[in-house]
């Protein structure tokens, strides 16, 4: 019964040409959350309890002939969250989505994004985030950095530098505090 209040969804999720990215989307939400089932029930499940997917479907789905209005109509997205990035790999996961604005130039695949995270532009330059890149909350990435790949952005860090692979930054201005697992203390 549930699923035929997600019929236009799941009607346009089978026409969408991102469909292989919404999929991988679902399938992080399946490693963080722990559900279970083929892509259209774990969905609709996605759906019902969490408003940051839904924003990030409609995303994906882009403006399909104008009709995304309607779908957003009968399941709202998260109304503080907001999404203008260009490009943004797989497997995104967004939890908690409240007071959040990705605004980056792009993102890489896998990336997680917690509440209260602000991405975006110094001047004219945005952030380029990797693949595998954690923003916890409260965090702020700012300006034309590059954050390469597997790194972890600490709470309520403040990165206004280049952020090297493989690191743990934290603190305000943001500094290296985990390097290739080792415990360090490096400026950026």
């Amino acid at each position: 019964m549930i699923k035929l209040r997600f019929i236009f969804h799941i009607f346009f999720y089978f026409l969408c040409p991102r469909k292989r990215l919404i999929e991988e989307d679902i399938d992080h939400y399946k490693e963080v959350t722990g559900f279970s089932g083929n892509y259209i029930g774990v969905m609709c499940k996605l759906f019902v309890d969490r408003p940051e997917f839904r924003s990030v479907f409609y995303y994906r789905l882009g403006r399909v002939h104008g009709l995304v209005n309607i779908l957003k109509f009968l399941v709202p997205p998260i109304s503080t969250l907001y999404i203008y990035t260009p490009s943004i790999g797989g497997g995104l996961f967004i939890q908690h989505g409240f007071a959040t604005i990705i605004c980056a130039k792009s993102i890489g695949r896998h990336c997680h994004i917690n509440q209260q995270v602000t991405i975006g532009y110094k001047g004219s330059l945005a952030p380029v985030l990797g693949d595998n890149v954690t923003v916890t909350c409260g965090a702020k990435i700012l300006g034309g950095v590059k954050v390469e790949d597997n790194v972890v952005i600490g709470a309520n860090a403040v990165v206004v530098k280049d952020v090297p692979a493989n690191t743990i930054v934290a603190g305000v201005p943001a500094y290296i505090i985990r390097k290739n697992g080792e415990k360090v203390y490096e400026k950026l």
